[in-house]
């Protein structure tokens, strides 16, 4: 089964991270919180749900995992600022590896730089910010272009986890 790196910081949404890692481990495959510091506990915006960073983005090594998970709210912004976080995406991005991605979690594939003619939704608010990073903004539930999988909200996450789960099996 696949071990899915999940990029996590404080202020992520709940159930974006909370559903689709869920859903990974109920099919067998390994959710790894990748954080800016390991043993740091970081807090979901809505109901604050807690999780325990297992590696620090520092630390992380893409060669260790099979996917990329980036959960949505306030959590991708913060990523952004972190020269390793941000290194951590374009290698998966650029080795062909599995990433999904949903609501602000395209917000780290515009500051790698790994969006230009590539298809892909998000929230709302992001939909300037894909379109002056090459990106194809489309509107819809999920989106699969090659490697990467993305969804608007947490009213897509049936969607969103279905495609997932495809495209890991």
């Amino acid at each position: 089964m696949a071990r899915i790196a999940t990029l996590i910081a404080d202020m992520f949404e709940d159930c974006e991270y909370t559903e689709p890692a869920a859903s990974f481990r109920e099919h067998g495959h390994d959710v790894v919180h990748v954080g800016l510091q390991a043993g740091l506990q970081v807090w979901g915006q809505q109901d604050h749900t807690p999780v325990m960073i297992d590696l620090s983005t520092a630390s992380a090594d893409p060669a260790d995992f099979d996917a990329l998970f980036i959960p949505g709210g306030y959590s991708p912004d913060k990523l952004r600022t972190d020269a390793a976080a941000v290194r951590l995406v374009r290698s998966f991005m650029e080795e062909g590896k599995p990433v999904f991605v949903i609501c602000r979690g395209p917000q780290l594939l515009i500051t790698a730089c790994v969006l230009a003619g590539r298809k892909v939704t998000g929230w709302k608010s992001i939909i300037q910010d894909i379109a002056n990073a090459g990106g194809i903004y489309t509107d819809r539930e999920v989106v699969v272009d090659g490697n990467l999988i993305s969804s608007r909200n947490p009213g897509d996450l049936q969607a969103f986890n279905y495609a997932c789960l495809e495209m890991l099996s």
